[in-house]
């Protein structure tokens, strides 16, 4: 390779990397994507961030809804990272398509399985099992696309929520019973399944849930969502098994309740 091209690819390099820091909101760190805002001197700021903001941090004049046309018309033509470049993704894409991708991107963090106050962890999907085996070990794994979840103690005052987690056609699912004490009694227990995944992923998936006693039973079907999404946004939705005190007294057995789980492809 000859000077002339070492000189044209370091200028390359150099250009590119001036427009990524042009293109990256100084407030949040993340690319900008149209409606790109600016304050009245031309300080920019993303449309995310300038909903938090009243006057801009630079020059700490007020904030309008000025938009950078100019910069947009660029965005909206240009290949730009996938925000998860620095854990390790190489895609580029233009910004009508990051959306898409960043939620299903391999490397975008996953919260641990069985969050909390104790555990803040997050890492890679292909990170989350070997995380959970090495700082949860007492969690139980059920193997097989049929298990059987047993919840003990299920009467008893003050029993807590119950975890566990599947692992079928080479993916991981959580499993909660959540206990919701005395918070509402006539959906006290409530029972999600959780692929360790994205949502699209989880689209490829179904479940049916199912508790027994005699005659008596207890089905549940549906798909299963994302671990993307927080447990305490799906219980204030209709799209989970409830079901009260006295039902799951009437189906369990010495104080355990059996849930028959079983997950497919569809």
């Amino acid at each position: 390779m000859d000077h002339n091209s070492t000189s044209a690819m370091e200028t390359k390099t150099i250009v590119s990397r001036f427009i990524r820091k042009l293109y990256t909101c100084p407030e949040c760190s993340v690319y900008f994507q149209p409606p790109i805002l600016q304050c009245c001197y031309g300080h920019l700021i993303c449309s995310k961030c300038r909903s938090k903001e009243t006057c801009c941090r630079r020059c700490r004049e007020p904030l309008g809804n000025i938009r950078n046309l100019a910069m947009e018309e660029y965005a909206s033509a240009h290949m730009f990272p996938c925000k998860y470049s620095q854990p390790g993704c190489a895609v580029a894409l233009l910004y009508t398509e990051r959306r898409e991708h960043e939620e299903a991107c391999e490397f975008r963090p996953y919260p641990c399985p069985f969050q909390g106050p104790f555990c803040k962890w997050q890492g890679c999907n292909n990170k989350v099992i070997p995380h959970t085996m090495k700082s949860h070990n007492s969690v139980e794994i059920l193997q097989g696309e049929y298990v059987v979840f047993s919840a003990t103690h299920i009467n008893q005052p003050g029993a807590g929520n119950w975890v566990k987690m599947q692992t079928c056609f080479g993916h991981h699912f959580r499993l909660l019973l959540l206990n919701r004490g005395e918070l509402n009694e006539r959906e006290k227990f409530l029972f999600t399944v959780h692929l360790i995944g994205s949502r699209e992923q989880a689209g490829k998936f179904a479940y049916t849930l199912q508790v027994k006693k005699r005659r008596e039973h207890l089905t549940w079907e549906a798909t299963p969502k994302s671990i993307l999404e927080p447990y305490f946004k799906i219980i204030m939705k209709p799209d989970c098994l409830r079901f009260d005190a006295c039902t799951a007294r009437l189906l369990a057995r010495k104080g355990t309740l059996r849930i028959h789980v079983s997950i497919r492809m569809v």
